[in-house]
């Protein structure tokens, strides 16, 4: 997933507010109370959250090899 493809909410989550959000989702996701419907839209909530904290994860390594 591309980063332009992150919805503009998750983009401007922090990385405690993302790392939050993925938590909450995979207990919903354990709990197997989820329509197939809403499902999909949750995995794929769940992909964006997880392809953002990993671009954010690379912006501090740079920035930590630049120093």
């Amino acid at each position: 997933m591309k980063t332009e493809n992150i919805p503009a909410d998750i983009k401007s989550k922090s990385l405690k507010e993302a790392r939050d959000e993925i938590n909450d989702i995979l207990v919903k996701l354990e709990s197997q109370n989820l329509e197939l419907g809403s499902l999909e839209v949750t995995y794929k909530r769940l992909m964006s959250l997880n392809k953002h904290v990993e671009n954010l994860f690379k912006l501090k390594s740079k920035k930590i090899i630049k120093s």
